[in-house]
Order: structure tokens, then C-alpha cells, then sequence
């Protein structure tokens, strides 16, 4: 079963608990950077807790990821293995997220981190290009060993009752290969610096400037007191042009030597020559006449006003790839949420929609839910920014408190932020919501700032507008699929039962699964569980039909259920709806303490005896519903003494990609054998759990429990 998560970092056992992990993994390896995911319980979305070799801004994009993304590492979870990406063509074709995110060359690994039975998360690793294409298998084996230490870690951890929660932020390990320098040493090295015609300066893996010698301060026309623990572009307003913040951004990604050259001026050629490694990158200055294959500036230098950094470019581009694949209105909020705070800067995030002429809080991120609460369902003619924005379609933009109360003397400033950014939804002239953007420093908003803010809502406008589609068929879905199961079970004489179902959470989040009770007499009742083919209304539609036929056929006393199959069979072979359907039905007999049972390719239903230990009911199959009228439909009798528990589940329960299902369904059938059977609803409860904690489901699940019992 999964324990609660466990972030690196954390207090008390959990406290740096992954940190040797990932060093170790990354010195026998030789990766260059190492990123751990860990899957918090209940949830589904990966969080980036631990990162070594690569600074905040870069990794931003994956703090969170969910679970169902086309990116490696939630693949790796899903499918419980190693994906390995061998060229940087690879990775655009297979993972064009990631591609345009980041498009340097590198290869790259993602692995679980599982112990077989739990999915805890999951490991990414980075090489560059001198590494081979293909992974060898000693690296494989050091990968998996470094997985499998890492889960009985995380189970300990969680084993020890101490629950503990998700930073905000992933930590950062220092570099793996640093070492103490000699003090001697080092003073020789920096004079050696110092003496340099030539210039050079250092800047760390999150491109802040940590030296520069004499020669680089002066061929930059900048003192080095200006420069130190700030990234040279952003002082440098000559450098700042997104092609050389992209340069550092390949040299720490791939780990090879990247240039370009910069005019500074009014006419200074300069050649920058960037030389990553593990604790930072090197770079060397130098006039140069010029490259004609080098990359050179604009010839006046640009104002911050007027460009994006490339960091903000490549952000956008992965929000609105993300975004792309976003279905439901709640996917939209987890996405913008999780991709704007960490990428845009924002503390604090409000997305607000319009429902009935009010606003309607949809999802947050750093603002209390007391503060949410106090603007949830405020009419659109209040008189506040973010419904000033929607009535009138423009953005508004507050650098500070003060020319927010200027233009709102009303307002009172309750969420200790210092600059906002309230930016309307519209989609073809349509207002949708409106988008509070809040920062804890004063924020001039320059107006290429406001350019990419407004595209950004752009972007969010139109997925909330498809998504809302969605969400209407949804619910549309939804309403057929509940109105074709059974609201309640009966009451069956000497039997006790508990029934669950689950959908599979994705596309129009409906399917064909299904489960009855039918009482035939007294004393005897049929249990019915069935799956039709696909996830859609036309598989809840045939699902419908299946069922009332099998409802109406077991409901007479004398047909047995190799009887009751072969009718309802041939029914849907008539039909001919282009789909199957599996079923299983369980003749439940209280009298003589047996059930007969026959099956249409349905997986098997598990026996616990009254002592504990548990059977696989294999009996023997007929073909899925519809493929063969004339098909066979053998009936098999079992003994259902007292405190026995018959279980009848669909495929959700124990199907996922990677594994194999009678691994997995005797894995199920250990779970049942260790539970409680007192209470059946909170042994169903225990099943579903496991089966959603161990890993990702993407099938719907019906489960059905029947236990016998003396009394009446």
C-alpha cells in the first residue's frame, strides 16, 4: 500500500534521504545532471524535488508534471520502465515537449523509482553527446539498483509516521565534483587570472557572474563590483538579447563549448567562448573583427523594454505545448498554475471565470483559501481590477500599491504582494475570466513583459474555451453512464455485498465497464460484472443494452450462466455494434453454499476462503460477447461456504502498461488474502486503493464483493 511521499530535504528521516542517491548515481554513471520526481499519495502529478546540475530557471518548466504528460519521466512512471533518449532527433520525434524546451543535444534516461508493488516516482538523467547513443547494460543496472534503493528509503521514511510535505521549490545538490582547493593554490590561480592580456570571467550553473578578471571587466566597460552574483546579460544592456542567454542555456543543458559574438558599443566586437562544466562555466573574452558564422547584435544596444529573455520565450512555448494537450477546465487551472508560478515569477496566481454575471474562483496558487473566499462570486460590476478587466478587455498593470489604490481607491491591500498584473480571458471578443498575476517586489512591467503576458492569456483563453466544451460533454457522459448502473444494490438474503466503480479519468472520462445484482429467488441471486469495448457514449450505450439483457435472462431461476452468456451473446451478435464485451457471471446459491460461474473473457474472479488464503478462479473461457453467435459458454461450480469473499472486478483493477496481468493479479489476490473481511465496503475501499496507489490507471474499474454469511 503507498505511504505518505517523502521530499528530499525534509525534516527528520526524509533530510537530504535521496541526496547520496542521486550523486551516487550520477558519479557511476557520468551524468551531468539528475533530476528526482517523487508522486505525492492521491495525487497525479509528478513533483520535482531534487536537482543536481542545473540551476532553478531551466528545470522550471518540469516542477510538475503530470502524470499522463508525454514527457520521459512520466512515461518511465506509467509504464514502470527505463526510457532511454539517444539523440537529440530522438527526443524532438518522440517527446516534442521537451524538444522545444530544450533544443540542444544531449541524451537523457528517465527510470521509476519503484519496489515492484509501489511507484514512488521517478529519476532523470542527462549526459552529453560524447556519451554513447545507446545506453550500456552495466549503466542500466546501476540505474535500476540506484531505483530500487531508493524506494524502501522512501517507504521507511513513510513507515516512520512522520507525513511530510512538498517544497515549492526543488532543492538544489552543489556541484558533485567540486573540490577544496589549497589555499595556496588558489591565490596563485587567482593572480595567474589576474595577469591575463586576455579576458575571462566565471559564471555558476544558474549564469550569475562569480569572477572576472581585469582584462574581461575592461573589455565589457564594467566594473566587477557591478557584475558579481548578477547574469551578465541582465546588466549588460548590450548582452541582453535572447540568442546569449540561449547560449548558456545549451552549454549547461549539453555540457559542450558554446560562442557568440556581441557588438558593444558603439563599435567593440566581442567573441564570448563559453566552457561548461559540473561547478560552472568558464568563458573567455576577446575583440574579434567578427564571424560571419557567429551570432552579433543588434548594432545599437536594445533596452530591456523591447526584449524577452529566452528563458521567458522557451517558458511559453512549453505552457502553450502544454496546454495543447490540456482536456477539462481543472486541467487548464493545474497547468497554468503549475507552469506560471515557477516560470513567470509571480508568488501568488488567480484565475478567476465568468459564471451568471460573477467571478468565480477556478484554482490558485500561493493566495489562502480565506482570501480566495472573500473574491469568490463577486458580481461582474464590482468594482475591482479583475472584473474591471473582463467588462473593458484591456490588462491592467500595477507596479506598486500605490497606483493600484490611485486607480482603485477602494481597494485595500490584503495579500502583502507589492506589484499585480490582472490580465483579461478573451476568446473571439468573448470575455471567459480574467487572470491575476501577483509579485512580492515592486514590478515595473515593461512593455515587453506585457506583450508575453498578454499572448500567455491568450494561450489560457483559448484552452479554458475548448475545455469548457469538454467539460459539457463530460458531464453529458456522465449522466448516461450513472443513469445505466444500478443506484443501489438489493438486499440479498444471506449475502453481504459492496460494489465500487471508478472511471478511467481520461477522454470523455466514460466507459463500458458495469457490474448487477439480481435476485432469482429467495435464496439465490445472480452477480454480473462486464466490460464493453472502449470509452465513449456509445460504449456506455451498448453497455446499457448488455447489461439489460443480462439483467432480464438471469433473472429466471433455471438459466445458468453459461445459458445467460450464450443468449445475451447471441443478442449483441445481432445487433452488430462493432464492439465486445467480456462478462462474468456468478450463480450465488445460499442454501447448498456453491455458485456456479462462466465467463466471456473476462478476467478471472478471486476466492478467499474463510482461513485466509486466496484462489484464482480460473475457469474455463468462452469468447468475448459478440464475435461468434453460436459460441460456447461452460459453467463451472465452486463451494461458497460462510465467510468465504467471492471478488468480481474489470481490468482497471489490475491492468497497467508494462506489467504483466497475472503478475498483477496475483498480486491483487495477495492483497485480498491480507485484508480484513469483516467489512466488505472498507475491504473494497483497500483494493481500489492499492490499485490507484501502485501505479497510474488509465481504465475504468468495477468491482463487486459477495460474502456469504449463516444469518438471515
Amino acid at each position: 500500500m503507498r505511504g505518505p511521499a517523502v521530499p528530499a530535504g525534509a525534516a527528520g528521516p526524509g533530510k537530504g534521504l535521496l541526496d547520496a542517491v542521486l550523486a551516487d548515481v550520477m558519479r557511476d554513471t557520468g551524468a551531468s545532471v539528475g533530476l528526482v520526481f517523487l508522486l505525492p499519495p492521491g495525487e497525479q502529478v509528478l513533483r520535482l524535488v531534487l536537482a543536481s546540475g542545473m540551476s532553478r530557471e531551466i528545470a522550471a518548466p518540469w516542477a510538475r508534471v503530470p502524470i499522463n504528460a508525454a514527457i520521459p519521466v512520466a512515461d518511465a512512471v506509467r509504464r514502470r520502465r527505463l526510457v532511454w533518449l539517444g539523440s537529440q532527433e530522438e527526443i524532438a520525434r518522440r517527446y516534442p515537449r521537451v524538444g522545444i524546451v530544450l533544443p540542444y543535444d544531449f541524451r537523457v534516461a528517465a527510470a521509476p523509482i519503484t519496489d515492484g508493488t509501489t511507484v514512488w516516482g521517478g529519476i532523470v538523467l542527462l549526459w552529453p553527446v560524447w556519451h554513447p547513443a545507446q545506453l550500456s547494460a552495466a549503466e542500466q543496472e546501476t540505474i535500476t539498483a540506484c531505483c530500487r534503493r531508493a524506494a524502501p528509503l522512501l517507504q521507511q521514511a513513510a513507515d516512520s509516521g512522520r507525513p511530510l510535505g512538498f517544497a515549492d521549490e526543488p532543492r538544489l545538490l552543489p556541484a558533485l565534483h567540486s573540490r577544496e582547493a589549497d589555499s595556496a593554490q588558489a591565490v596563485a590561480a587567482l593572480d595567474c587570472a589576474e595577469r591575463l592580456p586576455v579576458g575571462c570571467c566565471a559564471l555558476d550553473l544558474d549564469g550569475r557572474l562569480t569572477y572576472i578578471n581585469p582584462a574581461g571587466a575592461g573589455l565589457v566597460g564594467a566594473g566587477a563590483a557591478s557584475l558579481l552574483g548578477k547574469r551578465p546579460w541582465e546588466v549588460l544592456l548590450w548582452l541582453y538579447d535572447p540568442v546569449f542567454e540561449d547560449r548558456y542555456r545549451e552549454a549547461v543543458v549539453s555540457r559542450q563549448p558554446t560562442s557568440f559574438t556581441a557588438r558593444r558599443p558603439p563599435d567593440i566586437r566581442l567573441s564570448f567562448q563559453l566552457y561548461p562544466h559540473d561547478s560552472g562555466i568558464s568563458v573567455h573574452i576577446a575583440p574579434t573583427t567578427g564571424d560571419p558564422t557567429a551570432t552579433a547584435a543588434k548594432s545599437a544596444a536594445p533596452s530591456h523594454a523591447g526584449l524577452v529573455g529566452a528563458t521567458g520565450l522557451y517558458h511559453l512555448t512549453h505552457l502553450a505545448t502544454a496546454l495543447a494537450e490540456a482536456v477539462s477546465v481543472q486541467d487548464v487551472v493545474e497547468l497554468a498554475a503549475d507552469q506560471i508560478v515557477p516560470a513567470f515569477g509571480p508568488k501568488a496566481l488567480a484565475l478567476l471565470t465568468v459564471n451568471d454575471g460573477r467571478l468565480r474562483i477556478t484554482g490558485y496558487r500561493g493566495y489562502s483559501p480565506e482570501l480566495m473566499d472573500r473574491f469568490d462570486a463577486a458580481p461582474l460590476t464590482s468594482d475591482i481590477p479583475a472584473a474591471h478587466v473582463i467588462t473593458t478587455g484591456v490588462a491592467s498593470f500595477f507596479a506598486t500599491f500605490t497606483d493600484l489604490k490611485r486607480a482603485y481607491p477602494p481597494a485595500v491591500h490584503q495579500d502583502e504582494m507589492a506589484g499585480w498584473a490582472f490580465l483579461p480571458l478573451i476568446v473571439s471578443g468573448r470575455p471567459v475570466g480574467s487572470l491575476v498575476l501577483a509579485y512580492d517586489q515592486p514590478r515595473p512591467f515593461p512593455p515587453a513583459e506585457r506583450a508575453m503576458l498578454t499572448s500567455l492569456t491568450g494561450l489560457i483563453a483559448q484552452a479554458l474555451d475548448r475545455a469548457r466544451l469538454y467539460d459539457a460533454n463530460h458531464t453529458l457522459a456522465h449522466t448516461l453512464q450513472t443513469g445505466l448502473l444500478p443506484h443501489t444494490l438489493p438486499r440479498l438474503t444471506g449475502f453481504d455485498v459492496a460494489a465500487r466503480y471508478r472511471s478511467a479519468g481520461h477522454g470523455m472520462d466514460i466507459g463500458g465497464d458495469f457490474y448487477d445484482l439480481i435476485v432469482c429467488t429467495p435464496t439465490t441471486a445472480a452477480a454480473v460484472i462486464g466490460d464493453v469495448q472502449g470509452h465513449n457514449t456509445t460504449a456506455a450505450a451498448l453497455m446499457g443494452q448488455v447489461r439489460t439483457a443480462v439483467h432480464a435472462y438471469a433473472a429466471t431461476a433455471s438459466a445458468s450462466p453459461g445459458a445467460v452468456l450464450a443468449c445475451t451473446n447471441r443478442l449483441l451478435a445481432d445487433l452488430d455494434p462493432g464492439l465486445f464485451a467480456s462478462c462474468l457471471i456468478a450463480h450465488l446459491d445460499h442454501t447448498h453454499h456453491r455458485a456456479l460461474l462462466a465467463t466471456a473473457g473476462h478476467p478471472p474472479a478471486l476466492l478467499r476462503h474463510p482461513d485466509g488464503h486466496t484462489d484464482i478462479l480460473r475457469v474455463p473461457p468462452g469468447l468475448l460477447l459478440g464475435i461468434d453467435p453460436d459460441a460456447d459458454y461452460p459453467t463451472t461450480e465452486i463451494s461458497l461456504p460462510p465467510g468465504a469473499v467471492l471478488a468480481l472486478y474489470t481490468d482497471g483493477l489490475v491492468e497497467t502498461p508494462g506489467t504483466d496481468i497475472d503478475d498483477a493479479t496475483n498480486t491483487l489476490a495477495g492483497h485480498l488474502a491480507a485484508a480484513e473481511p469483516e467489512n466488505l465496503d472498507a475491504l473494497a475501499d483497500v483494493l481500489l486503493h492499492h490499485a490507484e496507489q501502485s501505479a497510474p490507471r488509465y481504465d475504468d474499474i468495477a468491482l463487486l464483493l459477495i460474502r456469504p454469511h449463516d444469518g438471515p
